[in-house]
């Protein structure tokens, strides 16, 4: 594989804009040209152009355990037990002495997404450099995220284990794992990571409005990712149109109904509108949603009547599905989860059980966890519980309504 073309950029200070212009478009065109495996060299180059000592990046592994380097000469770091992994945890840079120097740690991010860290070594360290290494992060956060969504070395370098094929049809149709706004943020898990089957989840932003899903479908086999592949499709399609909560889960019934006659699956969908807080919901057949207000669950809050699952054929699709609506506070948080996360057994046959799973949230939230680290560590813990042994997939979607952060 060719190196990419070298970046000709120096530090030094240059009153002429247009050479500074200039040099900013090099840097821009190279990145854009270069190949995702060209990515560690760009990177070593473009901290060199900037007066750095060299760059390394490092991907967080679809279980959020290790930190993976797209350097293949080099060994992951640990999330849980590393200066690399509180950077990520943390989502702040974190300095460490390297003998010879420093080491930055400068978490990735696209947007809410926590994609990883970027290592940057630097002989010394001042306000200008540490600006110009969190310039470095943004840049390449930002070239990952474009490149990933073609390149399959860059989705088998985040892998520790050889992926089922239900498991690879639905990850294609997953969203990133966290996104959000000023206003409002959603992020959700899923295990196991290498073998789900059945459950999904969705999330999106159009405008002001936040629109989450999760589903489970019936079974544990291809057919069950099938169907919750197409309840998405069928969901995004409707809701790319401008369709309201009524008319997306009014396609998903049909889509099912048509093409997988003979399957179904429960879910919920959700609306929030984040600027008044409204938060409308349709439960079908799913473990009703929480609702967490000052470090509580407010019981029977999102409770509804029971809904038939989505997808039924003939006489038992319900002519209208039925809609709900409340409003939020300031600060609440709604937790959607299927069944295999409360389900949960350790070996002497004991749940994790409901209350366990949201005293953890809880706590979690409580000692200052943003909800992507809230979740992460929620889903170690069930993983723990069952010795990384789920008999049911496990999937938990998580949003916050805090407008007071705009």
């Amino acid at each position: 594989m060719p190196e990419p073309e070298p970046v000709h950029t120096s530090v030094g200070p240059n009153p002429d804009p247009a050479v500074g212009e200039n040099r900013l478009e090099e840097l821009i065109t190279t990145a854009q040209a270069a190949l995702p495996v060209e990515l560690p060299a760009l990177a070593d180059q473009c901290a060199a152009a900037l007066g750095l000592g060299s760059a390394q990046i490092y991907l967080v592994d679809l279980q959020q355990r290790v930190l993976v380097p797209l350097d293949e000469a080099l060994e992951p770091l640990p999330v849980d037990r590393s200066s690399a992994g509180w950077a990520y945890r943390t989502i702040s840079p974190r300095v460490a002495d390297a003998g010879d120097g420093l080491i930055v740690w400068m978490p990735l991010l696209d947007g809410a997404e926590r994609l990883g860290v970027l290592a940057v070594r630097t002989a010394s360290l001042d306000a200008v450099l540490m600006r110009r290494s969190r310039i470095l992060a943004h840049l390449f956060a930002m070239l990952i995220t474009s490149k990933r969504a073609y390149s399959d070395w860059l989705a088998a370098r985040i892998r520790t284990a050889t992926m089922g094929l239900p498991a690879e049809m639905v990850r294609a149709f997953l969203p990133p794992r966290t996104i959000g706004s000023s206003r409002c943020v959603s992020t959700a898990v899923l295990e196991p990571a290498y073998a789900i089957a059945g459950d999904a989840f969705d999330h999106s932003v159009v405008k002001h409005v936040l629109h989450t899903m999760i589903l489970d479908g019936m079974g544990h086999d291809l057919t069950a990712g099938l169907t919750t592949s197409v309840a998405m499709a069928a969901a995004r399609s409707t809701r790319r149109c401008g369709g309201s909560l009524a008319d997306i889960i009014g396609a998903v019934d049909q889509a099912l109904a048509q093409w997988l006659p003979d399957h179904f699956c429960t879910g919920v969908l959700c609306r929030l509108d984040a600027e008044t807080g409204v938060l409308r919901w349709v439960n079908c057949g799913h473990p009703p949603p929480l609702l967490i207000r000052e470090e509580r669950v407010v019981a029977g809050a999102l409770d509804s009547p029971p809904q038939p699952p989505i997808g039924l054929a003939g006489s038992l699709v319900p002519a209208i599905r039925e809609i709900h609506e409340t409003k939020l506070e300031p600060g609440d948080c709604v937790l959607l989860y299927t069944d295999g996360v409360v389900e949960a057994r350790d070996a002497d046959g004991a749940e994790f059980g409901l209350d366990r799973f949201t005293d953890f949230i809880i706590r979690s939230n409580a000692a200052g966890q943003r909800p992507a680290e809230v979740l992460r560590l929620l889903i170690h813990a069930i993983l723990d519980h069952q010795r990384n042994q789920l008999r049911d997939d496990a999937t938990i979607l998580l949003f916050e309504w805090r407008p007071q952060y705009r």
